[in-house]
């Protein structure tokens, strides 16, 4: 399953190690650090004009040069949890 993240973007469910808010989780100094050396090494991507709101940790497909990435999203934490549990359930249905 995908779940969809804004901008005509979406992630295989099974490849997302978390969802986070960024408001929240930017007060610590070490998360800062760690997004800012994950941008540093071109493993963010976002591509909207909207102040994103949460962020996702991925983990990439073998054969990429880093085991991790992170997506910017402008839909909240809480949003795209719904949108998880959502398609989650879809799957029971169609059993």
């Amino acid at each position: 399953m995908y779940l969809h993240i804004g901008n005509k973007k979406s992630v295989k469910q099974k490849n997302i190690i978390g969802i986070f808010d960024l408001d929240t989780a930017t007060v610590s100094s070490h998360t800062k650090r760690f997004i800012n050396q994950m941008e540093e090494k071109g493993l963010v991507e976002y591509e909207d004009t909207d102040l994103p709101r949460s962020f996702l940790l991925i983990e990439n497909e073998a054969g990429n040069a880093s085991p991790f990435s992170l997506r910017l999203s402008r839909i909240s934490p809480a949003g795209l949890r719904e949108r998880a549990q959502i398609s989650l359930a879809s799957l029971g249905e169609e059993k």
